[in-house]
């Protein structure tokens, strides 16, 4: 296949000197931000704020780019509801954002697949900013092309490398060049993965004669990072994603980088190349997003109005939905790798809270690891709002009564299933590794027996276990709630157990 180049031309000027053969260049890194507002009641985050730290930079350097190393288009609250015509945002409210923010370079997570594939395609379109791919492609039947942005009926491929040139008031003058990777953990019928090692290691070939830097921008795990960047020893910078907590890891004369999501934190890197010696010198600092950087005007605008389309949907679920319900000593784990694969106790306060909606008169609850949507960790002042971001897509939680037998099918499918959205969070129930067995309350299951379990509504409908349904064999009787029972809402539920726990 034919390989995309763009280069984006960006005649700046910095120094005032007599040409010097350097030329300094920033680079304003975010990644994993789902949510465009601040978090923590303010303290921290927000796009407004991003926005405001990188036009300070930008003026005080015009050689400064903005770069988002994936995911955002999903998971977010805002994105699953709906507009007037019943369509969900799906994203809608990020694009508008980082379009008005004149991001520079945006590269692929795995969670922009969350979206169906009409959906996706709408937010490309939509977009006004510069997308890299490097190794997914759209994938049409058995037919794999390069994703497009298309705009008045023309379709512009997005490209696996981009250059950027820089040009400073001496008369310097460089070539940056950027690749990407994304991690292919989030399979999809539209989209094709390739190969996420050798497919950066072609694009950097491709660009390092043309070129006087190349830098990676990449949405992979950090062990996958320090593969790819052992296997690119030139490349000095690995600007990175889908790890949440910040972090600047040397692998060789490298560094891989890695702000915190939800933009509580980004990095800025100064760059220096020498066209004399050839030499890259790289300053990375962790800024954290908070108070004291200043908010954009215009961005703030558009924050506000989506966050007002959020709080009308929510006053009408429930009556305070920034009310600090809970502090959290511990960080709460909800990150996608392990809410899919490990009990966490996240998990646990959500499974408890769904036995502690029937006065605790049952033997164990469950809820698949797949409803539990934030892929980050919730820390500190915890409100309303944040659960609604941890279950998005809310739903009602039953009490059932159900065999030992199947209960025994479900839960051992739920523990074969670790590492996908059919993993269960659990309360009451555990796995003895020595007998193999599975256990309620410390004992083992009978499978002769009748449990009363309660679980969401949304496994009763068989599509995360598919033998689970409620006219399953084994399902002897579904307790219906009553729109007005606390039970009707899973985000109800826990909001209500965490204000009674310390």
């Amino acid at each position: 296949m034919k390989k995309l180049l763009v280069v984006i031309s960006a005649l700046l000027f910095f120094s005032c000197n007599k040409d010097d053969n350097k030329l300094t260049f920033t680079i304003v890194q975010v990644n994993d931000v789902y949510e465009m507002g601040t978090m923590e009641n303010g303290k921290v985050g927000g796009l407004e704020r991003v926005a405001n730290l990188y036009n300070t930079l930008k003026a005080e350097n015009p050689n400064t780019l903005l770069v988002h190393a994936g995911d955002f288009l999903s998971p977010s609250l805002i994105g699953t509801l709906k507009d007037e015509k019943g369509n969900r945002y799906a994203g809608r409210q990020m694009i508008e954002v980082m379009n008005a923010m004149k991001f520079d370079l945006v590269a692929f997570g795995n969670h922009e697949f969350d979206l169906k594939y009409k959906d996706f395609q709408k937010r490309l379109n939509e977009s006004t900013f510069q997308w890299i791919a490097t190794n997914p492609q759209l994938k049409i039947g058995d037919s794999i092309t390069s994703l497009y942005v298309e705009k008045n009926g023309v379709k512009t491929k997005i490209p696996r490398k981009v250059i950027f040139d820089f040009k400073d008031t001496d008369g310097t003058t460089i070539k940056v060049g950027f690749f990407s990777a994304t991690i292919p953990s989030n399979p999809k019928d539209y989209v094709d993965y390739g190969d996420m090692y050798q497919d950066p290691i072609n694009a950097y070939n491709a660009l390092k004669p043309q070129v006087d830097v190349a830098l990676a921008l990449t949405h992979v795990a950090l062990r996958q990072d320090k593969l790819i960047a052992k296997s690119l020893p030139e490349v000095p910078l690995f600007l990175g994603g889908h790890e949440h907590t910040n972090m600047l890891v040397p692998v060789g004369n490298a560094f891989i980088s890695k702000a915190d999501a939800n933009a509580k934190t980004a990095y800025v890197h100064t760059i220096t190349f020498d066209k004399k010696t050839k030499q890259t010198t790289i300053k990375s600092e962790l800024v954290h997003i908070d108070e004291t950087v200043g908010s954009d005007k215009n961005i703030a605008g558009i924050v506000a109005y989506w966050n007002a389309i959020l709080d009308d949907k929510l006053k009408g679920i429930i009556n305070n939905p920034y009310e600090v319900i809970y502090t959290a000593k511990v960080p709460l784990e909800g990150r996608d790798t392990p809410i899919r694969s490990v009990q966490t106790n996240l998990g646990k306060i959500i499974a408890t809270s769904m036995s502690q909606a029937f006065d605790d008169t049952i033997d164990c609850a469950f809820v698949n690891g797949g409803s539990i949507r934030i892929d980050d960790q919730l820390k500190g002042q915890i409100t309303g709002v944040d659960i609604f971001r941890v279950l998005p897509f809310g739903g009602g939680v039953n009490k059932v009564d159900i065999t030992g037998d199947l209960l025994t099918r479900v839960l051992q499918f739920g523990r074969l299933r670790a590492g996908t959205g059919a993993y269960l969070q659990r309360y009451n129930c555990s796995y003895d590794t020595d007998s193999k067995q599975w256990k309620v309350g410390g004992k083992s299951i009978v499978k002769s027996k009748t449990y009363t379990v309660v679980m969401t509504d949304y496994l009763l409908l068989g599509y995360d276990i598919p033998f689970l349904k409620s006219d399953a064999k084994g399902v002897l009787k579904v307790y219906k709630n009553q729109p007005s029972d606390l039970a009707s809402d899973i985000r109800k539920v826990v909001i209500s157990y965490m204000k009674t726990v310390e």
